[in-house]
Order: C-alpha cells, then sequence, then structure tokens
C-alpha cells in the first residue's frame, strides 16, 4: 500500500472481517498452469541490467555474460532438422537427434545471490515469443504433469525454445525418474533448458532419500547441464537492519482488518490447512492478497509440514506479499535438527524469504 487510508476509509474497512487462507480451498484448471509459466510479478520487471553484481564476487559478473550469451544463442527458427550452434555448442533448432553435450545451464549458489533474477532475465532476453519460453518451480512443472499427464506435458512444452525451471530439487525417487524422463524427451525436440537450485546437480536427493539408488539418473541429469556457481551473500539483507521483532497478536489483528485485501489466521490452523491443498495450488491460494497476517506463529511441528511452508513462503515472496506476524520470530521456525538436515538450503532460504515480507509488513502497522 503506498498510503495510509483516511480515518473514513479506515473505519469502512475495519467494518469487514479480513479474508481467511483457511478458507480458500483453490482449483486450478490445467490451461492455467499452462499460461501462468511465465515469470512472477516480483520478477516481471528483472533484467540482466537490474541485476547488481557484488564487485567482491566475480562469479556474479561471469554468470551476467555467459547467461547473455546463452539467450543470444536462442534467437533463430525453432524448426525441425539444421540449425545453427549456439551457446553452449547445442543446436537452437529443433533437431531429429540432439547433439551429445550440455543442452542448458544450472545457477547453483547460495539463497539470495540473485539466481531467480537471473533466471527471469534469461526468461525475459530470450528472443522468442512468451508462448514459446515456460518459466516455473520445479513443483510447478510436477504438478503440470500431473494435470496434463506426461505424454501432454511433453507434447505442451516441445514446441517452446526455453523451459526455466526454479527451485530444483529433487525430494524424492519417484520425481528424479519422472523429471529425467521429461527433461530427455524436451531436449531431444529442441527445447534449451534453464535451472536454478542451491544444489549441484550431480548432488540432487543427497540427504533426502537413497540416491545412490538413483544415481544414473541423477547422472543423466546433471550431463544435461553447464554448472555456473554463483558465489555471494544473501542481497535481501546486505546492509539491512536486523529483521523485525514479532508483532503482539492485538496489534496484528488491527492491522488486518485496517487493510484492505489482508488475511488473518492463526498459524497453527494455517499448517493444518496447507496439509489439504496440494503444493502447487499456494500461489492460487495467495490470488488478491495485499498482505497476510499470522497470529502464533511457532516452530513447525516436523519435516512434511515445514516443507509445505517453504512453498508458500516462496509464493508469497513471489508475488511480493507482505507478511505481518506475533509469535516467535521466522528464524525459530525450523528446528536445529531440520536446519541440519538434507533440506536445510530450503529452510534458510524460507527464512530469508519471509524475513524480508516482515520487513515490508512494518509499513502495515501505521495504519491501524
Amino acid at each position: 500500500m503506498s498510503s495510509s487510508p483516511s480515518a473514513t476509509d479506515r473505519g469502512a474497512i475495519a467494518d469487514a472481517a479480513p479474508l481467511s487462507l483457511c478458507a480458500r480451498v483453490p482449483h486450478v484448471p490445467a490451461d492455467r498452469l499452462v499460461a501462468e509459466m511465465v515469470p512472477p510479478p516480483r520478477f516481471d520487471a528483472v533484467r540482466f541490467s537490474t541485476y547488481i553484481p557484488d564487485p567482491d564476487r566475480p562469479s556474479q559478473t561471469e554468470a551476467v555474460q555467459a547467461l547473455e550469451g546463452f539467450a543470444a544463442g536462442l534467437g533463430g527458427a525453432h524448426a525441425v532438422g539444421g540449425g545453427k550452434r549456439g551457446f553452449l555448442g547445442f543446436g537452437r533448432a529443433r533437431a531429429a537427434k540432439a547433439p551429445a553435450g550440455p543442452r542448458g545451464v544450472y545457477l547453483d549458489g547460495g539463497y539470495g545471490v540473485g539466481k531467480t533474477h537471473l533466471l527471469a532475465s534469461l526468461w525475459h532476453a530470450t528472443p522468442a515469443e512468451p508462448a514459446l519460453k515456460a518459466f516455473g518451480t520445479f513443483v510447478e512443472l510436477t504438478n503440470l504433469v500431473g494435470a496434463l499427464g506426461f505424454q501432454q506435458t511433453v507434447q505442451t512444452l516441445s514446441g517452446h525454445r526455453l523451459l526455466c525451471i526454479d527451485e530444483f530439487e529433487l525430494d524424492d525417487p519417484g520425481d528424479t525418474v519422472l523429471v529425467s524422463t521429461l527433461l530427455g524427451k524436451l531436449v531431444d525436440a529442441g527445447v534449451a533448458l534453464a535451472a536454478t537450485s542451491n544444489t549441484l546437480p550431480g548432488k540432487l536427493g543427497e540427504g533426502r532419500f537413497a540416491a545412490a539408488d538413483f544415481l544414473r539418473e541423477i547422472q543423466g541429469l546433471a550431463a544435461r547441464f553447464r554448472t555456473l556457481r554463483i558465489d555471494g551473500e544473501d542481497y535481501r539483507h546486505r546492509g539491512l537492519p536486523a529483521a523485525p521483532a514479532p508483532f503482539s497478536e492485538e496489534r496484528v489483528t488491527r492491522a488486518a482488518h485496517a487493510t484492505a485485501g489482508a488475511s488473518l489466521d492463526g498459524f497453527p490452523e494455517l499448517l493444518d490447512h496447507l496439509s489439504t491443498v496440494h503444493p502447487s495450488r499456494y500461489g492460487a491460494l495467495t490470488d488478491g492478497l495485499r498482505a497476510v497476517c499470522l497470529t502464533g506463529v511457532r516452530p513447525v511441528p516436523d519435516q512434511a509440514t515445514a516443507l509445505r511452508l517453504v512453498v508458500l513462503a516462496d509464493r508469497l515472496y513471489d508475488r511480493e506479499v507482505p507478511v505481518l506476524a506475533s509469535g516467535v520470530p521466522f528464524d525459530r521456525l525450523f528446528g536445529e535438527e531440520m536446519l541440519n538436515g538434507g533440506y536445510r538450503k530450503k529452510y534458510f532460504r524460507a527464512i530469508s524469504r519471509l524475513t524480508a515480507l516482515a520487513r515490508d509488513a512494518e509499513r502495515l502497522t501505521g495504519s491501524d
């Protein structure tokens, strides 16, 4: 919100109850899943020129230069046979038989170094109509397969010039086989790939399941990418003050009633509700929200709940929805065992993003 409402407006707003995430059970039709495979609102306007590399981290500048070359190599016709060879040495036109070697680029680095910014910039810079390039998170891609079926997903995406996959993670063996097969089909059809992750391609699945049993599939995935390592600190908190302390429950409740388009939910009830909604629908769960207000935030009780919360945090961050909360600080959401386990990078990313959204939400307390 750019300004606080007048006293009259606040009175009118206060008469209406806030929205509730727990009351929402979104249904997302398959055609919407395909249509929404574009960079989310937070990254709609980003470009390579708006990425500010850390001068002390040369890998960031090198990544920008490499991705600019990658985008330039994706120009030209996307037709069967022939085609010039672009960045990374693969043909940019569809070929009956894919050439050997990496067919995409993989951005590896810690949370907050700007990988999603760069991935979205690549999508924007690729010289193709929006309908010929797709952008989605890993969970959104796997859900697309569930909604359309494997063959229809292959057919739908095979005509694309580029597929960008954000937050690439393999959490179970089924995903490993599914994604390995899907990406193989798309590469054979001439689709270029780009992905971000906090885990090197050869380490995907490590600490989550018996990755050694699926080593062939994991190594097959790694062979499709050239890895660009991006070092650096979390830009979201670089040079900024410490995260704001949680507010009182009364203050959060007042702000929810005083803010048009805000939701108000108890944190334990929200966690229970998330278990009834597929994570691929969490974006739709937040449609139209101007703010999320939560009372009684406490450490999450188990890993399944924690992973659902990570996805919700990602969708709120993508959509720039501030989060105002009472209870424990966000850096105490995940226990020590979780922060030392196989999903630790996901949890640190969620803490980073929720902290940024909590900082954005401080302005809401001035309108109550």
